[in-house]
């Protein structure tokens, strides 16, 4: 089912605030890595990937200004699934900067995870071990996170929903930056399912083709922390010889379904072709992953804004999806 889009009459406390992305493509160029913000205590700020794929901010302990004097929530990690890599340290509270190419905004005091080390999971993909790494910076804004290695994935741990100044907990990515405050005009909508566990809002669903078989439905991730794609779908939809950690073989076809078409909106789906570097839609890879252990997944890649703009709002319980041009 979708909703319907916002009318002129929706009220907002404060207008729409636009962080460019510090590494944002030239105008009518697309995406081809994971984009950037700074983040940071006060004016010591870092590059950060912007990762709709986890909840909350994971930074360097030796890069977070003061933190001997900042309150501590005691020991935590945070596991990336995509890479395996597990971020070990500790939960500290402090207000946060965010900052784009030309505007920023701070947070109310929040749980930032000051990372002492990095470990491994046993299936990690891209992962080493590092003691005291100094190079961590993940601003993760995503929702629906907790299920997946990621137990304080909740809401109060992301920042964008926990900024110092009033205004609707809303934001749209686009492939050049993040509108916070944004409304929904123009979005076709889907509404989400209510997590009342985490306080958070459930993943939404998504049906995936392979070529001309037969779809299979299962759960939505659109993570811009990654260029890849990573499918997960019963063994016996997959071409001959496919099978767990491998890569989709070139020129298969794969149909992402979000929601069909219903009175006044369009259907929201897109179809691409693995290795087809002519459509810009098309991840840097697309693997198969959890074969035979995991339901039906798609984390999409953050080539998805190539084709799409994206929105969340956390207050009305829906994700939007509206048609981009590249030129």
């Amino acid at each position: 089912m979708l909703l319907p889009c916002a009318t002129a009459a929706t009220a907002q406390a404060a207008p729409p605030v636009f962080l460019e992305f510090l590494n944002a493509p030239p105008v009518g160029q697309p995406i081809v890595e994971v984009p950037r913000l700074a983040v940071g205590v006060g004016d010591a700020l870092h590059a950060a990937v912007v990762d709709t794929g986890s909840t909350g901010v994971v930074l360097s302990a030796s890069s977070i200004a003061g933190i001997g004097a900042l309150p501590s929530l005691g020991p935590a990690s945070l596991t990336y699934s995509s890479s395996g890599r597990i971020m070990v340290g500790r939960w500290v509270v402090t207000p946060l900067t965010i900052a784009g190419r030309n505007s920023r905004v701070t947070t109310r005091p929040i749980p930032v995870l000051a990372v002492e080390r990095i470990d491994c999971t046993p299936r990690a993909r891209r992962c080493a071990p590092v003691s005291h790494p100094d190079n961590v910076a993940m601003l993760g804004i995503g929702f629906a996170r907790a299920y997946d290695h990621q137990p304080d994935g909740t809401p109060d741990h992301n920042p964008l929903l926990n900024l110092a100044a009033a205004g609707p907990r809303s934001y749209r990515l686009t492939r050049h930056g993040i509108e916070l405050g944004a409304g929904h005009e123009g979005f076709a909508l889907v509404p989400l399912a209510r997590d009342a566990e985490h306080g958070d809002w459930a993943a939404a669903g998504a049906c995936i083709t392979l070529g001309d078989g037969a779809p299979s439905c299962g759960k939505l991730l659109v993570d811009t922390g990654i260029t890849g794609m990573f499918l997960t779908l019963p063994p016996e939809k997959l071409p001959a010889g496919a099978g767990d950690a491998t890569a989709l073989p070139d020129g298969t076809a794969v149909g992402i379904e979000i929601a069909p078409a219903s009175a006044g909106h369009a259907r929201i789906g897109y179809t691409i072709h693995a290795g087809d570097r002519g459509d810009d839609a098309v991840p840097s890879s697309i693997t198969l992953a959890g074969i035979g252990r995991r339901p039906t997944f798609v984390n999409t890649g953050v080539h998805l804004l190539n084709r799409f703009d994206y929105l969340y709002d956390a207050d009305a319980g829906v994700i939007g999806f509206r048609a981009v041009a590249m030129k």
